[in-house]
């Protein structure tokens, strides 16, 4: 088992966020009983909402405070595995990449072996015509390198070949619009920023509502 010096606390059993809890509860409770009927409704329900904006920063900022050393020991062993992993995923890359390497030597040798081999039987056909079917050329088969089979399997494991497609676009204008995917954060970006006006999109104001704590 490997050990840390991180705390497990249930946030139900932090006094703070307990106190948080509570307060959240009977705001909820005059939220929804709260009737606004008049412009002098709005002192109250403005004033809840300014406890229920701090109430909410003040839940996040435990919530923040509690997570930030979990999420920094997380950052420093990924980080740390990262290094320690680095020979082996080496070893891996590198088995793997000069496997590879040797099947596609291999296949380019016996491609060029039949390309030569086609190239000198069409060549003898033609000397055969020419001569009356005398042929000078040498149609003794060259040694073709062995195949390298696609499955390799021995006592500890196997090791094969398996199609991995990968793709590219080239011409973004052809592509099918069902591929296309719009970039919604860039949009937005743009939108907040004041560009109201784009071809395709429909953009509009939703008010909201802002508060400000004193």
């Amino acid at each position: 088992m490997v050990e840390n010096n991180l705390t497990i606390v249930k946030p139900g059993n932090i006094p703070e966020v307990v106190a948080f809890y509570n307060q959240s509860v009977a705001l909820q409770r005059f939220a929804e009983t709260r009737v606004i009927l008049t412009n002098d409704d709005l002192i109250p329900a403005t004033e809840d909402l300014t406890i229920i904006a701090k109430v909410k920063k003040g839940m996040e900022a435990k919530r923040k405070e509690y997570l930030q050393p979990f999420q920094d020991h997380i950052k420093d062993t990924n980080e740390a595995y990262k290094l320690l992993m680095s020979p082996i995923e080496q070893a891996d890359k590198l088995t793997r990449d000069k496997i590879l390497a040797f099947k596609a030597e291999q296949e380019h040798k016996r491609r060029e072996v039949e390309a030569i081999e086609a190239e000198k039987l069409a060549l003898a056909r033609r000397e055969a015509a020419l001569n009356g079917g005398e042929i000078t050329i040498d149609l003794t088969p060259l040694i073709k390198p062995e195949a390298v089979p696609d499955r390799v399997t021995t006592d500890v494991g196997s090791a094969g070949m398996r199609d991995h497609w990968v793709f590219e676009v080239q011409d973004f204008s052809l592509l099918p619009d069902e591929y296309k995917i719009p970039d919604a954060t860039k949009i937005g970006k743009v939108v907040r920023a004041g560009l109201h006006t784009i071809p395709g999109v429909k953009i509009w104001s939703k008010k909201t509502l802002s508060v400000m704590a004193h």
